[in-house]
């Protein structure tokens, strides 16, 4: 079926995310669910079809983020059907995406995040060494949250101290590790050996039994730390990563070797942190100068 060639093509050819191809499965199943309602299959779709579909998602409240990732999965979608000989005539060509306000990246500052870190905020034993372990990974390093998931024991070298990382389309990057993380991890590795019996994931970062973690359980540690030293609505992991780069701006750092940590695929998408630098500014000569 043309539906699974579909997948087969961005699982395998395109190489994108489990998480990517799960998002498009769901997008294109409600597009489907939209069309059954005319009676009207994926291949005699027209774009005023489309269109009628974007407008149920934005009356329905779907924010423009969301309505453009879902036009951006049809787009995808269709492109292989033409190629494919399946159709002649691409009916999202004439589909724009709506606009979206420009959002700074929230960040913590890192006055707090010191404090964080510093103080006694963690518990003693492994599943503390654990917790502080992701706050300083995330804040340290700048991965994603997907990329923390995925590091295996041997992706890191404590002696070099640097950690290979597996980013989006499967792209690998070298990111550096403090001294500080090298010491928290081989304490944390010890603990984890003496604290579980039997198999152990080889995953870097486990859940209290030992397994391999999941989304939900690294946001919860985040938000749960991040709540002490900030009352901001986001307190996610994608937060720490965006602090970890204004952070480094801010110090001077090279917008360049940021965009390399990142693992951005171009220099546009690091440069909307230099917003936050500016934003800073602009905030420290309003307190400073007196004709401010």
């Amino acid at each position: 079926m043309f539906l699974e060639r579909f997948f087969n093509y961005i699982s395998f050819e395109k190489r994108y995310s489990q998480h990517t191809i799960s998002s498009y499965r769901l997008d294109i199943s409600q597009f489907q669910a939209y069309l059954s309602i005319s009676n009207i299959d994926l291949l005699s779709v027209n774009h005023h079809d489309i269109r009628g579909w974007i407008l149920s998602l934005s009356d329905d409240g779907i924010e423009n983020r969301s309505v453009n990732r879902k036009i951006s999965t049809l787009k995808t979608f269709y492109k292989f059907l033409v190629r494919e000989g399946m159709l002649e005539i691409n009916p999202t060509q004439k589909i724009s995406t709506p606009k979206i306000a420009k959002e700074l990246p929230v960040f913590i500052e890192v006055d707090k995040m010191d404090f964080l870190l510093d103080n006694e905020f963690f518990d003693a034993g492994f599943e503390g060494e654990r917790d502080r372990l992701v706050l300083e990974f995330l804040f340290g390093t700048g991965v994603r949250l997907i990329e923390l998931i995925n590091i295996d024991n041997k992706n890191i070298d404590l002696v070099e101290g640097k950690v290979k990382v597996l980013g989006k389309r499967n792209k690998e990057r070298i990111v550096p590790l403090s001294k500080t993380l090298v010491q928290l991890i081989e304490k944390y590795q010890n603990l984890k050996l003496s604290s579980f019996e039997g198999n152990i994931s080889t995953s870097l970062i486990v859940t209290n039994k030992g397994t391999k973690v999941y989304p939900k359980f690294i946001y919860r540690i985040v938000r749960k730390y991040l709540s002490f030293v900030t009352t901001r609505k986001k307190r996610s992991p994608h937060v720490l990563r965006h602090t970890f780069a204004t952070a480094l701006l801010n110090a001077g750092a090279d917008i360049n070797a940021i965009k390399d940590l990142l693992g951005h695929a171009n220099l546009a998408a690091t440069q909307i942190y230099t917003h936050n630098s500016i934003e800073r500014i602009k905030s420290i000569y309003k307190q400073a100068h007196p004709k401010a």
